[in-house]
């Protein structure tokens, strides 16, 4: 296949312990190549909890350091891949992005940010939560989107800390717990971690249910796409967010 236009480059941060969003991402995306292609580079991050030395993983120079690999690949867009913000604060992902546009000279944009332009294109004000995490992890989460007013009117999670775990959670299990939470009729569900294998179940899931099912690979990768303005068409059986186009702005340097 031949391809006379510039393509469209996404460059993506990935926590090292990930093993779901590198190749679900390259899976939901080979549709759009060649005109859009995805990188990855990766930096340190094996536990998910609330104490000092979970969250200091999260900490700005290694991620930069990383970001200057992709940089090198000269992306359009930079995304931290990972759902950090949504316990840290958003206001994490907000420096990461604008750390890392400065740094690197390249648009940024994260999962979490991308999310939130979601629910509130969306109109969404009760949220269906599902994660892998702990439960203290959990109600962090669910006080950030409070704080947004966004209650989370159901929620399940696996009660799990070690990053690789989540990726052991199986599909019927994640299958299981969206349904459960669609119980209480929430206005979307979130599947909340790039390393839960939600992404190829969620469109299916979004027919059976009648609301959408939002799963943070697929919703960084509609954030990417978004962000360029790159042709999201033939991803509209991957789910309803890929017929929203927003064009949020990510952060300029």
């Amino acid at each position: 296949m031949q391809y006379d236009v510039k393509p469209t480059v996404i460059g993506m941060l990935t926590p090292s312990s990930n093993t779901v969003l590198e190749p679900y991402t390259a899976a939901m995306a080979w549709p759009l190549f060649p005109a859009v292609s995805v990188h990855f580079s990766r930096f340190r991050v094996t536990k998910i909890a609330l104490d000092a030395a979970s969250n200091s993983q999260f900490s700005l120079e290694p991620i930069l350091q990383a970001a200057d690999l992709l940089a090198d690949a000269r992306p359009d867009v930079i995304a931290w891949n990972g759902t950090s913000a949504s316990w840290l604060g958003f206001d994490s992902d907000e420096r990461l992005c604008a750390a890392i546009a400065e740094r690197t000279g390249v648009r940024a944009t994260s999962a979490i940010l991308s999310l939130n332009h979601l629910l509130k294109a969306m109109g969404v004000r009760r949220l269906g939560l599902v994660t892998p995490y702990t439960g203290d992890v959990q109600q962090k989460i669910i006080a950030n989107y409070a704080a947004l007013g966004i209650e989370t009117v159901a929620e399940r999670h696996s009660g799990r800390s070690d990053n690789f775990s989540f990726a052991e959670v199986v599909e019927a299990e994640i299958a299981g717990m969206c349904r459960e939470v669609a119980a209480s009729a929430p206005d979307a569900i979130a599947i909340v971690c790039t390393n839960m294998r939600g992404p190829l179940i969620a469109p299916q899931l979004e027919r059976e249910l009648g609301i959408p099912v939002l799963d943070s690979v697929a919703f960084t990768l509609w954030g990417c796409l978004d962000a360029t303005g790159a042709d999201m068409q033939p991803l509209r059986e991957l789910g309803r967010m890929f017929g929203h186009r927003i064009l949020a702005a990510p952060v300029v340097a």
